[in-house]
């Protein structure tokens, strides 16, 4: 048997990257990875052997995706029918907690796993993932960001299958035209005069982040994997700490403006009281139920900041499967992964579950592009970056949000803030 070994120095650093993703948008970092291990990888998939006999292999997905994913598999054993024994199970498991359910007992976790990117270096460090076999393939065959998001050092060790997981702008075209959601100015200006709000979730550091990615202000894990460097509060350059805080003041106060969770957002679209909102495609049936034909989606908008109209930027995000470096028929269970995320599968996952492709050639077919909700996260993602963020980010981003959203009751001076700001999210934090 050949050995596929987890070298120590990635082992290391990876390891402690384990505390530095969260599942979509949420931190979930009970659960550390294990010792190093080596694994031994099968010598079917080195050598492109494939077992007959008898192939047990299970699969994790979310309840939602079961069915879809049961065709897939249908059409798998279809495919290769008298080349083994096949008892193919699935299992539900939310793609949130697949870092913890995995590294919690990497043994009898299932064969293949539904993940969403920002797991990827924790289960690396953990030694749960097989690398992709066939990785050429893989990788000309889906979007380049998506391809980066599954990979290591050049290495790809999961199977991309979406690349739908970022926000956007919804709004309701009986009240903002094209033009109005070019500018949150314009937006703001609308709902106010309609009586209206737009809603964003405002505390929340994964769309707080949307201030200060295009400013100039730089923000980003350092390489230990764990902590973050962050100059948010500069007082120099064209566009300074303070000068962002002061436009986050002036839109939090605006009458037109809503700070709430994604649920409340739902709520106020059906009750008529919101006409726009920042959120994702997992409320896009919702929206578009509320508000019928004036339903519209698109591009984050500008904003005024320090007399500048700045683009919002964003943090985007993929879905991949991975495969169980442990599985008992490792060359059958990379089959499987790349089955159900090839070209044909992605449609159909597309067709009947709206998830938007990372396969180039399924992104780019006109029925994508008529989805606008999907549409206007494509369109997003050239103004975002991959959620690489160390663990102190998120409470810092909600104490900063919230006293902004408050209207910044006990009048701190905002270079206070902005300080605060930007040490909390340096903070050197083991948890």
């Amino acid at each position: 048997m050949k050995k596929k070994v987890l070298m120590t120095v990635l082992a290391v650093s990876l390891l402690t990257a384990s505390l530095a993703g969260c599942g979509s948008k949420n931190a979930d970092d009970s659960n550390q990875a294990a010792e190093p291990v080596d694994v031994e990888a099968d010598q079917g998939v080195v050598d492109g052997q494939l077992e007959s006999g008898k192939v047990s292999l299970r699969v994790w997905v979310e309840e939602a995706n079961i069915e879809n994913l049961q065709k897939m598999i249908d059409s798998f054993k279809q495919k290769y029918a008298g080349q083994a024994d096949f008892d193919i199970t699935i299992e539900v498991s939310g793609d949130a907690d697949t870092r913890k359910n995995v590294l919690g007992d990497i043994h009898n976790a299932a064969d293949i796993f539904s993940m969403p990117d920002d797991q990827l270096y924790s289960l690396i460090a953990g030694g749960a993932l097989s690398p992709v076999v066939n990785q050429e393939e893989v990788k000309n065959a889906n979007l380049p960001d998506a391809v980066d998001a599954a990979s290591y050092r050049g290495d790809l060790y999961a199977y991309p299958y979406t690349a739908d997981n970022g926000y956007f702008l919804y709004y309701n075209n009986e009240y903002l035209t094209e033009a109005d959601v070019q500018t949150l100015d314009r937006i703001l200006e609308v709902a106010a005069e309609n009586e209206k709000k737009i809603s964003m979730e405002f505390n929340s550091g994964w769309y707080l982040y949307s201030f200060f990615g295009n400013t100039g202000l730089e923000f980003g894990i350092n390489d230990d994997g764990v902590t973050n460097h962050c100059n948010w509060n500069s007082t120099e350059g064209s566009i300074k700490g303070v000068d962002v805080a002061q436009a986050l003041l002036t839109i939090a106060t605006h009458p037109g403006f809503i700070a709430q969770p994604d649920a409340g957002f739902v709520e106020m679209a059906q009750s008529g009281e919101c006409i726009a909102g920042v959120s994702g495609v997992w409320n896009a049936v919702a929206i578009q139920e509320a508000w019928g034909n004036n339903y519209r989606a698109c591009k984050l908008p500008t904003y005024t900041c320090s007399g500048q109209q700045i683009q919002m930027s964003s943090f985007k995000g993929y879905k991949m499967f991975g495969v169980n470096a442990y599985s008992d028929h490792l060359a059958w269970a990379h089959k499987l992964a790349d089955w159900i995320t090839n070209e044909e599968n992605q449609i159909l996952r597309f067709e009947e579950r709206s998830q938007g492709p990372s396969n180039t050639v399924a992104a780019s077919s006109d029925a994508v592009g008529k989805v606008p909700a999907i549409a206007a996260v494509i369109d997003q993602s050239q103004y975002g970056v991959l959620q690489r963020v160390g663990n102190s980010y998120w409470n810092a981003c909600t104490s900063f949000a919230d006293t902004i959203a408050a209207g910044n009751p006990d009048n701190m001076p905002l270079q206070d803030l902005m300080d605060r700001l930007a040490n909390g999210i340096s903070a050197s934090v083991v948890q």
